[in-house]
């Protein structure tokens, strides 16, 4: 069996219902992702991509459809359960690393770990064996401050995977990358999810990293287009 991992069934999302400036943002979106199955999400600014994508991962709900992931109904469950799942079963990745300032890059992945009840030596063990993964292990006791903007985005890659999750979601992630660096990173990700074998939905503009991913959708007038 190969169930999709992310299942979206009719997504609608209004801003302002009912009102003059009424907003339409996702009008009916239908997607399945599959565990090893990296799509990408293309749409220009303001298209909804990131609204699309918090519903996905459970940050905010529609006002009709469901989300489906890992088998499980999603819009039948409770606040608490949800955010549950979400902590288990979801990772993210952002345009900005938001990285705790105050903590080093590997305490960064240990306190998520904590949070979902992992002990601490084996987040501790997880955390730094993400960080070698990416190839930065010797920074791991650096903070944010004191590491690049391609290395802060590595530790937000381990972070988003520290809990093990089934699903990936990544916001515009080498968006804040000068175009170098945005390769190096991308070519990181896509290793980390390829040997993870998790599901993955990534937004971009960028219209060359979208063509190396497995499958593209596009964002238009708040429908999904297949490219």
């Amino acid at each position: 069996m190969n169930d999709p991992v992310l299942s979206l069934h009719d997504l609608r999302k209004t801003y302002n219902a009912g009102k003059p400036n009424e907003v339409r943002v996702l009008q009916g979106i239908d997607l399945q992702v599959k565990a090893g199955e990296i799509v990408a999400l293309v749409a220009p600014s303001g298209a909804g991509k990131s609204t699309l994508l918090h519903i996905a991962g459970l940050l905010d709900t529609p006002d009709t459809g469901s989300v489906t992931i890992a088998g499980t109904d999603m819009t039948r469950l409770s606040d608490r359960k949800r955010t549950a799942v979400r902590r288990s079963k979801v990772g993210f990745i952002y345009q900005f690393h938001h990285l705790l300032p105050e903590f080093s890059a590997l305490e960064n992945i240990v306190l998520p770990q904590l949070a979902n009840g992992v002990a601490e030596q084996a987040a501790h063990a997880r955390a730094l064996a993400l960080l070698t993964h990416v190839g930065i292990a010797e920074r791991a006791a650096h903070r944010p401050a004191a590491l690049s903007g391609g290395e802060q985005q590595r530790v937000a890659f381990c972070r988003a995977l520290a809990n093990e999750p089934a699903l990936l979601l990544a916001d515009e992630p080498t968006g804040n990358l000068d175009p170098e660096t945005s390769e190096r990173v991308f070519e990181t990700l896509i290793g980390l999810v390829r040997d993870t074998g998790l599901a993955a939905v990534i937004a971009t503009h960028n219209l060359e990293l979208a063509a190396r991913m497995d499958r593209q959708v596009r964002l238009h007038a708040g429908e999904l287009v297949p490219v």
